[in-house]
């Protein structure tokens, strides 16, 4: 892989006071053969890539699609590290770097484990308590919502997600939905110097099969689904399935708590190596019966434009009311899966009574069905949800708030899996009164040939419907709201968070957010303060700014 990070990724975290090892021990416990000396030498962190790099690393050189990440080895030694962790293979290209060579056999599949033995204090009770999610919807969502309930539980808490990292209060951008095996475990050890108690991490298929979370034990796995998606990785829906259930096992968590909701999360619980517990939503369910006979029931009370209300219920007659802040039964299972899971974790369930029944769930969802607009005219909402299973529950929640019509509004990757792309534009058209199909990251793919294929996939499903194709997505969303009015709403599905689009491999600055909120204000609607991170003051925006030209300053 390639040994340098690109430069417009957000810096590694890692603690301030890091543990201190001496190479010796280091390679007693992992070589199989050492060249050079390794005498005297300590080391304070470990990096696969020679950006990240700091004084005091070990640098892990493994064999790439192109090259071996020894072959950086002279570069690693000119920023200082104190050796060079690699195989047969790159021993001879890292020798001319002048430093010590620790020989293992396989770098990459021990890189989680080297990483937790560099950041470990050997205090166990010293680390916070894990919750990792897995499942294609609904991870992100389930991880946020944990941080803002163990909030609510006066907890200090962290967070990896795809859209950001929280250590304690602070926010920094991710890089991955799962960071490398080395950035998670120095991420953990600067939330555990910052005295976090639990942490929330969004757990990719991607991440299990790469071995990013190797090392880590989660006291509590939970399941949210599976559905079409990442089949550009996994050769079919099998593989894909079978990447996430190493995550139910005994050296991954100590405890599972698994959606029933889908066919998928029953197969999870039958094969799951550690205690399981179930949700279930019956309302939105594939198997009503399966879901209502799990251990803990997800009930939907109400569904309004601000949030979903529901009952949780479950053994010893236990139960709660509580609201999740945004709209849809899908968000509703998350929340109650989310809550079992604290549960699970070891939080007394009258903490989380006295916590939440009656009351809101304080957490914030960045780009997850995240309404942008203000209280009168079109609702827009923009959400990160990029496949068919996601635009069918979301358009679903839009419509059961939405009085008028409802437009829907997307693009789909580039370089990713294709062959959802049809379903992508039969789930959109069926599901909405208007479809607009533009471009999101069309990456090194032609941007025409993607929106030719999503309109091909809406055709067929509605060939009398209103499909409109608009690029770039700049003017999408202009004639988007100018087609809307008073109880009208748009569905915004695709960027969610993102701040950029990739457009042959340069991250453009980009904010779905601010454009659909730029555009409303354009026509005359008023429009709320933002909850994000807006990159130039509307009086201050530069002509670099691709935003301008769309919407000058008034």
């Amino acid at each position: 892989m390639p040994t340098d990070a690109p430069s417009n990724l957000p810096p590694v975290l890692r603690p301030d006071a890091p543990p201190i090892h001496t190479l010796e021990d280091f390679a007693a416990r992992f070589a199989v053969g050492t060249r050079g000396d390794v005498a005297g030498r300590t080391l304070s962190g470990i990096t696969l890539a020679t950006a990240d790099l700091r004084p005091g690393d070990v640098f892990v050189a493994v064999q790439g699609v192109n090259r071996h990440g020894a072959e950086f080895a002279a570069t690693a030694a000119e920023k200082g590290a104190v050796a060079i962790v690699t195989d047969a293979a790159g021993a001879d290209l890292a020798a001319a770097s002048g430093l010590p060579v620790v020989l293992v056999d396989d770098p990459r599949g021990l890189l989680g484990e080297l990483s937790a033995w560099v950041y470990s204090t050997g205090r166990d009770d010293e680390l916070p308590i894990l919750f990792g999610t897995t499942g294609t919807n609904g991870k992100t969502s389930v991880s946020h919502l944990l941080e803002g309930i163990l909030g609510q539980l006066d907890l200090v808490t962290g967070l990896s997600s795809t859209a950001e990292r929280h250590i304690a209060g602070h926010v920094i951008v991710s890089r991955l939905t799962t960071p490398e095996a080395y950035e998670m475990h120095a991420l953990l050890a600067l939330m555990r110097e910052r005295g976090v108690e639990a942490v929330a991490v969004e757990v990719s298929a991607q991440a299990l099969s790469r071995r990013r979370v190797d090392g880590i034990v989660f006291d509590v796995a939970g399941f949210t689904n599976l559905t079409h998606d990442h089949l550009d990785d996994y050769a079919d829906m099998r593989e894909y399935f079978e990447a996430k259930l190493p995550l139910f096992r005994p050296d991954r968590a100590r405890r599972a708590v698994v959606c029933v909701d889908t066919a998928s999360g029953a197969e999870v619980v039958a094969r799951s190596e550690v205690e399981t517990v179930t949700v279930g939503t019956p309302d939105l369910a594939e198997d009503r019966d399966a879901a209502a006979a799990a251990d803990w029931v997800v009930e939907i009370l109400d569904e309004r434009p601000d949030g979903t209300r529901f009952r949780l219920s479950g053994p010893d007659d236990r139960s709660l009311t509580t609201v999740v802040p945004v709209i849809g039964q899908h968000m509703a299972a998350n929340a109650g899966l989310a809550i079992v899971m604290i549960l699970e974790g070891g939080y007394a369930w009258k903490r989380l009574v006295d916590a939440l029944d009656g009351e809101r769930i304080d957490a914030y969802l960045p780009g997850r069905t995240e309404l942008v607009s203000g209280e009168r005219g079109p609702a827009v909402y923009i959400d990160f949800g990029h496949s068919p299973d996601a635009f069918e529950k979301t358009l679903a929640a839009v419509r059961r708030v939405t009085p008028g019509k409802v437009l829907m509004l997307f693009g789909a990757d580039g370089d990713r899996d294709a062959t959802k792309r049809h379903d992508m534009g039969r789930t959109a058209v069926v599901g909405s009164d208007i479809l607009f199909i533009t471009d999101h990251h069309p990456r090194h793919e032609d941007p025409d040939s993607i929106r030719a294929t999503l309109h091909e996939g809406a055709l067929r499903a509605r060939p009398d419907a209103d499909i409109r194709e608009f690029s770039p997505p700049e003017r999408a969303i202009l004639e988007a709201v100018a087609l809307v009015g008073e109880g009208d709403a748009i569905l915004w599905a695709g960027p969610g968070h993102q701040d950029y689009r990739d457009i042959r491999g340069v991250r453009t600055p980009y904010s779905a957010r601010e454009l659909a909120r730029r555009a409303l204000r354009g026509a005359g609607w008023p429009v709320p303060e933002p909850h994000w991170p807006v990159p130039y003051p509307d009086d201050e925006t530069p002509a670099s700014d691709p935003l301008r030209p769309i919407f000058p300053t008034p």
